[in-house]
């Protein structure tokens, strides 16, 4: 007796998982099959950004932030190419580096964001997504090591003074900037092939579950294989953490040095005291993404995918979409990592008395040659004007 009730009521539940449901597939209930490629995309991108008044403020924020990185890191190579004084200096060739690293970051990154903002779709699945995820690696690693090796070289030309042109050589920095972009370059081109070598596509293979290329929407859309994800998460923490110990370690032993040089004067050392918590607080903003994605992913770790899990938990029969959790942390983890191309060129390049200096040479360079070419135009007038009290010449 209670048999056709239950064939019934299957049959009134199937219509209602197909109407919620636009993948339904119906050869076979356990392989779910993409229908309409932009109709999945689009359904992404509303779970990820449910509130359609927040694009056009992203996509404004993501422009603005583009253009600020690009026009300030390409000024500050023009400068610094221009000023003879100091393009050849060890301080400034890592500064070119770096601002190479922010370059490759924000072209990357920025117009594929945008892209997909504009379009309110997730990124399509494609060879550009390798390129972004060996690129945006290369970029991140090479930018945290340079700065790096940025702190040791403030730290031996504040501390060691006049062993600083013995130990820092223009061929040593050369060979310091190679081992930077060929650790770089090595980390992001291994981890791509234990993505593709451990990985496997998932059911959906051309659109993904974000507005990035980034690793872990990679890895995702891969199948989540560990191998990569473990690489990847141990390579970035030991970097980053070798990154704070080297600048713990030369700016509290450059604080320590300029203090000891003021005692006998008994004079207190704002100054070094204040360049110390500025550039402190300058590598914060820097490493404040890597921090975040490092404290998320030992959170991954420990307590489980139920804490910060990218997708919701897939429904049978059903795409499973991002979370509320892992929508905002994907979008704050794309507008902070476009902060620190904006700020490293303003920290390290402009900022400093050696730029500054032929900066304001060459604005008061052409102030003064617009008042030598404004200055006959003002003769001419003058010299055209009669005067009322005398006659006019025939």
């Amino acid at each position: 007796m209670k048999m056709p009730n239950v064939t019934v009521l299957l049959l009134t539940e199937e219509p209602s998982i197909r109407s919620q449901c636009q993948w339904y597939n119906h050869d076979n209930h356990t392989e779910l099959r993409v229908t309409d490629r932009l109709a999945t995309a689009e359904h992404l991108f509303n779970s990820i950004i449910p509130y359609g008044a927040a694009v056009p403020a992203l996509i404004c924020v993501f422009v603005f932030l583009t253009l600020f990185s690009l026009l300030a890191n390409v000024f500050t190579v023009y400068i610094i190419e221009r000023s003879d004084d100091v393009s050849w200096l060890p301080r400034f060739v890592l500064c070119k580096s770096l601002i190479l690293s922010d370059l490759l970051q924000t072209v990357s990154f920025a117009p594929a964001v945008i892209y997909s903002l504009v379009q309110h779709q997730t990124m399509a699945f494609s060879p550009w997504c390798y390129f972004q995820y060996v690129v945006g690696g290369v970029s991140i690693f090479s930018s945290l090591t340079t700065i790096t090796c940025m702190a040791m070289e403030r730290y031996l030309y504040v501390c060691f003074a006049l062993q600083y042109t013995v130990m820092v050589t223009r061929e040593r920095i050369r060979k310091v900037l190679i081992l930077i972009w060929v650790y770089s370059i090595s980390i992001a081109f291994v981890g791509l092939g234990l993505v593709l070598y451990k990985g496997r596509q998932e059911k959906n293979p051309h659109v993904t579950m974000g507005l990035l290329c980034e690793p872990d929407i990679v890895e995702q859309h891969m199948g989540s294989p560990r191998a990569p994800a473990i690489f990847r998460k141990a390579i970035g923490s030991l970097t980053l953490l070798l990154c704070m110990l080297v600048h713990a370690f030369s700016y509290f032993r450059m604080y320590r040095n300029a203090s000891n040089a003021v005692v006998p004067f008994n004079e207190s050392n704002s100054a070094a005291r204040r360049t110390v918590l500025f550039y402190c607080g300058m590598l914060f903003l820097q490493v404040l993404p890597l921090l975040i994605k490092v404290a998320s992913d030992a959170l991954w770790e420990f307590k489980g995918t139920s804490v910060i899990e990218l997708t919701s938990g897939s429904q049978e029969h059903c795409e499973s979409a991002p979370s509320a959790t892992a929508a905002v942390f994907h979008l704050s983890m794309l507008t902070m990592v476009l902060v620190p191309p904006c700020i490293n060129p303003l920290v390290y390049g402009l900022r400093s008395v050696e730029l500054r200096k032929p900066l304001a040479k060459r604005f008061r360079w052409r102030a003064e040659n617009r008042g030598d070419e404004e200055r006959p135009r003002d003769m001419m007038r003058l010299r055209n004007v009669v005067h009322p009290s005398l006659p006019e010449a025939g």
